[in-house]
């Protein structure tokens, strides 16, 4: 396990946002998240979320009508945001959104495809419905996929068991999943995930991992852990994330984000 950085040296935050930041119990920010958020930047550390949505779907959640971040990691770390600019963007292959359709053709699983300011899905069934309604988001607009499809695509999510994932996963060129439910699991390429935008950030502003401190709770959080100076795995997380992590907080309905902080006393 790397050694955690200095908190003296950390100066930029990114934080998951689904069951770290934002509560699906409450269906809100925690009230302390949200003032440890603005203190934080008041000391003049910058604060990111960093989230398997789109910037569209962030917006539509509400969640930034409770806290005004200075950037996004978006789409599991396929696009970074800083402002109204665009800094990093690495869209997913052709020829593999195409293969991933035509399985979902196969298998009839309902597939959610994500592209930079929009999402389509090719169906909806009860395990899609299951899923939306544990993180109470909305259904993508459906879409009739062709063979070939015709858009920038930046990330996958199929809802299908673990069995119907090993049936295509292994037939997707170069990639990788992340399973964030029972029926609903990320798909992205092997040499992506939020690392990869977070380090495009850190470059951005020159600062490196030391400077960086993460927060997180699922299974498409672990490698942001590892490469940040700092990485906290909150209380609700699940089992990859604890063990990837340098400190485990208490649940996000117990402050957990703001007593993260505290520990480290990078707030009073």
């Amino acid at each position: 396990m790397k050694k955690p950085a200095d908190p003296k040296e950390i100066k930029i935050v990114f934080t998951d946002i689904d069951g770290t930041f934002f509560s699906h119990n409450t269906h809100c920010v925690p009230e302390s998240a949200v003032q440890t958020a603005k203190q934080l930047q008041q000391k003049g550390i910058k604060v990111f979320l960093c989230s398997g949505r789109n910037f569209y779907l962030i917006r539509k959640s509400g969640i930034l009508n409770f806290f005004k971040p200075d950037g996004m990691v978006v789409m599991n770390g396929s696009s970074a945001i800083i402002g109204s600019k665009v800094i990093y963007r690495y869209p997913i292959p052709e020829e593999v959104v195409d293969k991933i359709i035509l399985f979902a053709k196969k298998l009839k699983f309902g597939l959610t495809l994500i592209e930079e300011y929009e999402g389509h899905i090719n169906m909806i069934d009860d395990r899609v419905i299951s899923a939306h309604e544990k993180y109470g988001t909305r259904f993508p607009q459906p879409r009739r996929f062709p063979d070939h499809y015709d858009r920038t695509v930046y990330q996958m999510i199929a809802f299908c068991d673990e069995l119907e994932e090993s049936l295509f996963l292994p037939h997707l060129k170069n990639c990788k999943s992340a399973r964030w439910d029972e029926f609903a699991v990320d798909i992205m390429p092997m040499d992506s995930d939020k690392s990869k935008g977070i380090q495009s950030v850190l470059d951005y502003y020159g600062y490196g991992p030391k400077n960086a401190m993460a927060l997180g709770d699922g299974n498409n959080d672990v490698e942001m852990l590892h490469l940040c100076g700092i990485g906290v795995a909150m209380g609700n997380a699940v089992k990859a994330p604890k063990e990837a992590a340098d400190y485990i907080t208490d649940d996000i309905d117990q402050d957990g984000w703001r007593n993260a902080f505290r520990h480290y006393g990078i707030i009073d």
